[in-house]
């Protein structure tokens, strides 16, 4: 057995689909090939004799000089599933560590929920193994009790509470103190009427939410991760395909049941997973509820994309979902002549005035002229279209590019309305659309700012969820210049000039500690000392033997960096990420008294 273990390893190595960046092989994607009767698979196995005869057997035909061999898919995936295939040092170590074929084996028959947190976090559907995780993504992987869900996804202390407003832009506590539970606003109905923006666990975040904004919300506008396969922004932008679907499964399935009666949502999306979101959508928020595919012309022909051998890809879609096809909250809006775009760009208006004085037209005449052609023609007026950016009638880049030239862009990719992509003026349309003054607007992937800024100067009150460490240096700081009157982005338009509050908030981390520790670390002697600190806290998951791991010590200091690492959080009890409000008064968490006096303030 060992020696055809070793001799199968050799051979599907050869294919790099069967083999992740690491050299080790992804076990599932052989069974699906195999299942499929792959014709390079098939091949490999037939050139190696040992493997040949093993996996192939003979057909007798009635036919000179001519013996077939049939492959037998069914034996080969037998022997992938066999629990010695693939035993590599960290299979091993976990063997003599835990008693992995009883409750392994017992779970994996039984109700169980896939728990993975691929850099982002993520509750996947029972059914899917941990193996369907691409390499690079298999860190956060983890098997739970479809019990513990329910815990995992509790409602969540907050710590590190600040209000920010125009005379005191840092205005937070003293963490050994009371603090009055009546430190959050409210209005007559018990509402927080308080502007909010929450760091860490959108997931967990919105949970959290629901007890005081439960059918609270009228408007969801997301920009969520493309899967694109490309890391170009903090974002992981690199699901897996199933993967991708189910992280944002979870979080709309939890955002609806945030959204008021003459709800709205917005999801802006690319072609990369569009139809598959839009049948997602359908499911969450039922097809009756889809108004419209808008069709966002982004108008970014940056000189890399324009040599593509394909169509030039120029727009982005957003989806709109309302709760009542027929009751829902539309603000019927017109763009007006002043709102259009100009006829001619500059360039044009010259070659068009030269053109006049070479027939000798005077230059006031041939002003008035140019200025008479520019706009005849045009109505006083014309109601916005599903298609956006993509007439004369309709002025809404994404970005504040007016030319193409490459110096130009390349100045301004450090201002404001370049920067983040999303412009405050396509927040504007959609915010003036779907709600009115003082309606409560939620963006759970924030990313920088827009969203908030935007709604901040409309009057609408906001919560904005980021889990990447920007959100303290950039997100912040960008509304910080707003409720100073910052007057870049639509705040001449709205002619903002008020200041208004917001509180910045984030989820009390545990477990959580540990995983951004194990992520950032680069060597071996690092994570013994984190193992360390793990053993002397109690967050481990309830089926690991510390003795047993430290009777094979010199084994787990055998395995790789990335074996070491992977182990380190799989022990770990995925529940225990943040603090539960249920534990708050738990000594082992160390909440100070101001944070359980706000938190009772927040959860009432």
């Amino acid at each position: 057995m060992q020696s055809l273990n070793v001799t199968v390893k050799d051979v599907l190595k050869r294919d790099n689909r069967f083999v992740s960046q690491d050299w080790d092989l992804l076990k599932n994607i052989i069974r699906e090939q195999a299942e499929k009767l792959d014709e390079n698979l098939i091949t490999l196995l037939l050139e190696n004799d040992k493997t040949r005869n093993v996996f192939f057997k003979s057909i007798k035909v009635e036919m000179k000089n001519f013996s077939p061999l049939l492959f037998d898919s069914k034996k080969f995936i037998q022997f992938l599933n066999n629990k010695e295939f693939l035993a590599d040092s960290y299979t091993s170590f976990k063997n003599k560590i835990w008693l992995t074929n009883t409750w392994w084996d017992f779970i994996s028959s039984s109700n169980e929920v896939v728990l993975n947190f691929p850099y982002k976090d993520c509750v996947l559907a029972w059914w899917q193994d941990k193996e369907d995780v691409k390499r690079n993504e298999v860190f956060y992987n983890e098997i739970l009790w479809s019990d513990d869900i329910d815990r995992l996804l509790d409602e969540k202390v907050f710590t590190n509470f600040k209000r920010y407003d125009k005379k005191n832009l840092s205005n937070s506590f003293n963490k050994g103190e009371q603090v009055n539970f009546n430190w959050f606003n409210r209005d007559k109905d018990w509402i927080i009427k308080d502007n909010l923006i929450i760091k860490w666990n959108n997931l967990l975040a919105l949970h959290s939410l629901k007890s005081n904004f439960a059918w609270k919300i009228k408007l969801i506008y997301i920009d969520p991760p493309y899967n694109t396969w490309n890391d170009s922004f903090w974002y992981n932008d690199k699901f897996n395909h199933s993967t991708w679907l189910t992280f944002m499964k979870n979080r709309l399935e939890i955002a609806r049941e945030l959204l008021s009666d003459d709800w709205s949502i917005y999801v802006n999306i690319d072609y990369n997973q569009i139809h598959y979101l839009k049948i997602l959508m359908d499911e969450v928020f039922w097809i009756d509820s889809f108004q419209r595919e808008i069709i966002w012309r982004i108008w970014w022909l940056s000189w890399y994309k324009t040599i593509a051998k394909n169509y030039i890809r120029n727009h982005d879609t957003i989806l709109f979902y309302t709760k009542n096809p027929n009751n829902f909250i539309f603000n019927k809006v017109y763009n007006k002549f002043k709102d259009y775009s100009d006829r001619f760009n500059n360039d044009h208006k010259k070659e068009i005035l030269k053109k006049l004085k070479e027939l000798n037209i005077n230059k006031d005449d041939s002003k008035v002229f140019l200025n008479f052609i520019s706009k005849i023609g045009f109505p006083e007026k014309y109601p916005l279209e599903d298609t956006w950016n993509s007439s004369i009638y309709d002025k809404l880049n994404s970005i504040a590019v007016v030319s193409f030239s490459w110096e130009k862009v390349s100045k301004m990719l450090w201002e404001d309305e370049i920067k983040w992509q999303k412009s405050e003026a396509l927040l504007k349309r959609i915010i003036e659309v779907s709600t009115n003054p003082w309606d409560i607007v939620l963006d759970y992937h924030l990313w920088s700012w827009t969203t908030c800024a935007v709604a901040h100067k409309m009057w609408r009150q906001y919560i904005g969820v980021e889990q990447m460490d920007y959100i303290e240096n950039i997100t912040v700081e960008r509304m910080k210049k707003v409720i100073e009157w910052e007057q870049g982005g639509i705040s001449k338009n709205v002619e903002w000039k008020w200041w208004w509050k917001f509180v910045y908030m984030e989820l009390m981390k545990s477990n959580q500690n540990f995983m951004d520790k194990i992520e950032k670390v680069k060597t071996k002697n690092e994570l013994l000392k984190i193992y360390e600190e793990i053993k002397e806290s109690w967050f481990v998951n309830y089926y690991v033997d510390i003795e047993k791991i430290d009777e094979n010590a010199k084994e787990f200091e055998k395995l790789s960096i990335e074996n070491m690492k992977k182990f380190l959080i799989e022990i770990l009890d995925k529940n225990m990420l943040y603090v539960n409000y249920s534990e708050i008064e738990d000594d082992s968490y160390w909440v100070s008294e101001g944070d359980k006096g706000l938190n009772g303030g927040f959860y009432n």
